[in-house]
């Protein structure tokens, strides 16, 4: 009996306890939170000005854009953004780089896909050292790639063609979507492939109908990474591509010259080609989001 009461005592006081702390501890909580917020706020404004910049510069006439100090009040102008689509075939540069970015996705995740799978089931003594040759391919400088691509694209009469750009695009990027997916099988238990095998589905069934459906945010994910990789790549398309499939960052670079109100026009270049991936990345933020959460930063 007596011990029943001491009990009761030492958790009463407890919670009493736990009630006075529990204030202040919310009080601090709430206080790290704002703080956190004040902090991303501020690095979030750090990060866009360059664009807000650019935006501002594209906006203006040159003689306003390049005074010092800076105007920030002026009379807009659209003629920048007039000229680069109108007057310097940007819808083109657009569809050949979206031509690319499309045929390196469509080939790149569905092979890193398989890849990964094989490497997430077998032992990791055997996967290590493959993932490891693959990470060291992804670190070899572009140049020292793009000179043997460009030797085998004119032996092959490839130069200025989508095909040598997608080739190269998906060599130089497929360890990155081997790794990303890598995380994502090795997220899905072994234990549905034997009940898949004792259903009587083979590895092939078992990958398609049980393990790909669950891999799908990973799939999102990886394809989003390879289309921005892709979609911005400037040597492999400098190199590789001619006057018929030069891309987007190629064709921007060659609006700067030393004319002043070139970098006006740059500056709208600049706009025009960030629209197409802020639009995707918008409607796909949701499984983005979902695909980063369920480990595809996982190593």
């Amino acid at each position: 009996m007596s011990m029943t009461v001491t009990t009761e005592k030492v958790l009463s006081k407890r919670g009493q306890e736990a009630r006075k702390t529990a204030p202040g501890s919310s009080a601090l909580l709430n206080r790290g939170q704002i703080l956190l917020f004040a902090a991303l706020c501020i690095f979030t404004f750090f990060n866009l000005i360059p664009l807000l910049w650019a935006i501002l510069t594209s906006l203006k006439h040159p003689a306003d854009a390049f005074t010092i100090p800076p105007t920030l009040v002026f009379e807009p102008t659209l003629e920048y953004h007039k000229q680069v689509w109108l007057d310097h075939d940007f819808i083109q540069y657009l569809s050949n780089s979206l031509i690319v970015s499309a045929g390196t996705v469509l080939v790149s995740v569905p092979i890193g896909s398989l890849a990964a799978f094989a490497l997430s089931r077998i032992p990791r003594q055997r996967s290590g050292p493959i993932l490891s040759a693959l990470f060291t391919v992804r670190m070899f400088p572009h140049m020292l790639l793009a000179i043997p691509f460009f030797v085998m694209g004119s032996f092959l009469n490839l130069i200025d063609s989508y095909v040598l750009l997608i080739l190269a695009l998906i060599a130089i990027n497929q360890p990155f979507t081997i790794w990303l997916m890598h995380g994502f099988f090795l997220d899905i238990p072994r234990d549905l492939d034997e009940a898949a095998a004792l259903d009587g589905c083979n590895s092939w069934q078992s990958f398609r109908t049980v393990i790909l459906p669950l891999a799908r945010p990973g799939m999102t994910v990886a394809a989003l990474f390879s289309l921005l990789l892709s979609y911005n790549e400037f040597l492999f398309a400098l190199v590789l591509t001619g006057v018929d499939t030069k891309t987007l960052p190629v064709a921007i670079a060659s609006f700067g010259g030393e004319d002043i109100s070139s970098l006006s026009l740059a500056a709208a270049g600049a706009i025009g080609i960030m629209l197409p991936i802020v639009i995707i990345m918008l409607l796909l933020q949701r499984h983005l989001v979902r695909g980063l959460t369920m480990g595809a930063v996982k190593g």
